[in-house]
């Protein structure tokens, strides 16, 4: 005869307490952690995803614990120095290496097949999570670059057409020219992303380099930058770009940016940004790829927004391996999780979400899905430096902008400095 779960339960803990016999030790003993940084939408999310595991895993309890990103560091620091982490943990790219290399983390390769399903997610956003060929980290949310357009502003001006997943560099140029003719210089063609280096280290890779080699050198050559450089101040020239007073600041507040201030019809972003862009314009917008070099490399890559790690210290694998499978697999999981963490890379997860999807998620998750053919692979992380080399480049891009220092010049005093930058902080 089947005897339910609750059945033999209240059955055999009723016989033990009536005989005044100790319960027995079943699997509802057995409990895990996870530990992630959040905000208060993330962690109602979360939360509730953990009331979903608990009810359809009745053996196992999860705990959460969760703190803002400033004390997330410090905190995650002091457990494993203690020898006291989360069996399961929230983990950034920066940072992964690192964890790896203290013995923090246990390799997922022997749980792929056996526990974890990785059978229908995408390739690109799982090689973030690799070190040494080995993986130690499950994405939980991917992110790209992009050009966010103005799609009625496209259509007014006739290149509504345009293949904005492919198209070249050439192309962007002219229709940013063609834009800037068709509201009469009300409206520029793009942004300048002089001083833009994430946009930078698209044209670089696609020109066959890196920004940093695999030892954190600076190997980008003086050339490429100086080509990168030339290219928007031709557009500058021609008057198809934002003034050179709103184009000096890379970190502008979003509503500032070219195309929600009605300057310009395409800005680059994060892809995850999309929605937010949306949020602060009438107009429909568009998701494009940073245009492509012709028969250069892929620029782009799929850059994961936040990783989940099972832990050295977690005392039962088996029962967080189950927890981060639901993560990506259990429909009733990631409905609750959405996009807030990023883009599921699990496609069938996609297209489970996408009936509830608003209009600029669609946008943002039909971009994903075109550009997963056309990236190259993820950079390794950064360099000790790497911030102070940004602003470097900052300060380069704003000397060309202002018309004080030509290209060329600027580029190779860049490489130079940031070199000296990355050696001073080694």
């Amino acid at each position: 005869m089947a005897v339910s779960r609750r059945k033999f339960l209240t059955t055999t803990g009723g016989l033990a307490l009536a005989a005044g016999l100790p319960l027995p030790a079943l699997a509802q003993d057995r409990s895990i952690r996870h530990f992630w940084w959040g905000n208060p939408e993330r962690d109602r999310r979360t939360f509730e995803v953990i009331e979903v595991f608990d009810k359809n895993h009745p053996g196992i309890s999860v705990s959460g614990e969760t703190i803002g990103w400033g004390d997330y560091w410090t905190k995650m620091a002091t457990q494993t120095a203690g020898r006291n982490m989360a069996d399961l943990v929230q983990m950034d790219y920066r940072f992964l290496f690192e964890y790896v290399r203290r013995g923090a983390l246990q390799e997922l390769d022997p749980f792929i097949g056996n526990g974890l399903d990785l059978s229908n997610f995408d390739k690109g956003p799982l090689q973030g999570g690799m070190v040494d060929g080995k993986l130690y980290a499950l994405n939980i949310g991917s992110n790209s670059q992009v050009f966010v357009y103005n799609e009625t502003i496209f259509e007014e001006a006739g290149v509504a057409d345009t293949d904005v997943i492919n198209w070249t560099w050439d192309q962007f140029a002219d229709v940013c020219k063609t834009i800037t003719e068709a509201t009469g210089g009300k409206v520029k063609g793009s942004d300048d992303c002089s001083v833009v280096l994430e946009v930078c280290e698209v044209w670089i890779r696609q020109n066959g380099s890196s920004f940093f080699g695999p030892e954190g050198d600076v190997t980008v050559t003086p050339d490429i930058i100086a080509d990168y450089w030339q290219f928007w101040r031709d557009l500058r020239d021609a008057g198809v770009l934002r003034s050179a007073d709103k184009s000096l600041d890379a970190n502008l507040p979003m509503s500032d940016v070219g195309i929600v201030a009605g300057d310009t019809a395409i800005s680059n972003f994060w892809s995850n940004q999309i929605v937010g862009v949306q949020a602060l314009m009438q107009d429909p917008v568009g998701a494009a790829m940073v245009p492509h070099k012709e028969g250069g490399d892929p620029g782009q890559f799929i850059k994961p927004s936040m990783f989940m790690s099972l832990t050295r210290d977690s005392e039962d694998p088996e029962a967080a391996i189950m927890y981060m499978n639901d993560w990506i697999n259990n429909p009733e999981a990631t409905k609750i999780l959405g996009l807030e963490r990023g883009i599921p890379a699990n496609p069938d997860v996609r297209a489970a979400l996408a009936p509830d999807f608003t209009p600029a998620e669609k946008v943002s998750v039909d971009y994903f899905n075109a550009i997963q053919d056309k990236v190259g692979p993820l950079p390794p992380p950064e360099p000790k430096g790497a911030g102070e080399v940004r602003d470097a480049f900052i300060r380069a891009a704003t000397n060309v902008v202002l018309g004080d220092i030509a290209p060329q010049q600027a580029a190779e005093v860049f490489v130079d400095d940031a070199q000296a930058i990355i050696d001073r902080a080694r």
